[in-house]
């Protein structure tokens, strides 16, 4: 299982919301490329970014402190917030993101989804963001009308091969992760999944690899050191 540390960029921080909410945040470090760099010091391959901003206002806010990471580490990065359209997707594409993240985009404008599916393949994951079984959208902002088991199979339907699934009442609350919601999305369709959302102790990471997932986003718990990310990476190996 690969774990994907993860960086959300607010106004060019690094930060962490409290079940995504933007009046709630705690800012960790002034340069996330800093963040970046102590991540693959401690041996991360994978890093998880996300634009806040972008995910909020729908268009792009941190493209420089994006490109400065890819230019910076050598680390595959992932990225989404804000990608609406095939011209800021390509944008990020070509600037060294290795998969663009389609959160919103897959809800309101499955036409755009469709055609970077088409376009970029693998390159192309959809992150769905629950919350009481619904899909949340506009960076959890709004609750959408459709259902979370609606949604998965329309993605498969359209041959999405990587789902990030958030569990948005486990985000940054150091609660524990949703491991019966994960176990369920991993039997019921083929997608590559990567976890996200809650994982607070090395146990629960190992529990998540012993589902056969993909892979799994860590955020606050290595923040404030309930996970060494040196002996989390080392114990999934």
């Amino acid at each position: 299982m690969i774990l994907y540390p993860a960086i959300d960029i607010l106004q060019g921080q690094a930060v962490r919301l409290y079940q995504g909410d933007y009046e709630q945040k705690t800012v960790y470090d002034e340069d996330p490329l800093r963040v970046a760099k102590q991540f693959e010091a401690a041996g991360a391959t994978h890093v998880h970014l996300v634009d806040l901003d972008g995910a909020r206002e729908g268009r792009v806010h941190n493209y420089e402190v994006v490109r400065r990471i890819v230019r910076g580490t050598g680390l595959f990065v992932q990225l989404g917030g804000g990608i609406r359209d095939m011209q800021t997707a390509e944008g990020y594409l070509d600037s060294g993101v290795r998969r663009i993240i389609l959160g919103t985009a897959a809800v309101d404008n499955q036409p755009f989804l469709q055609e970077a599916v088409r376009t970029w393949g693998g390159h192309v994951a959809v992150g769905v963001d629950i919350l009481d079984g619904r899909v949340a959208t506009k960076g959890w902002t709004e609750l959408s009308d459709m259902g979370m088991e609606d949604m998965l199979d329309a993605l498969s339907d359209m041959g999405v091969r990587t789902l990030i699934a958030t569990d948005i009442s486990r985000d940054g609350a150091m609660r524990g992760t949703n491991l019966s919601l994960y176990a369920h999305i991993a039997r019921q369709w083929d997608f590559q999944v990567i976890a996200s959302g809650g994982v607070t102790t090395l146990k629960e990471v190992l529990a998540l690899r012993d589902l056969d997932l993909h892979g799994a986003i860590v955020g606050r718990a290595l923040y404030t050191g309930a996970i060494d990310l040196k002996e989390a990476l080392e114990a999934v190996l």
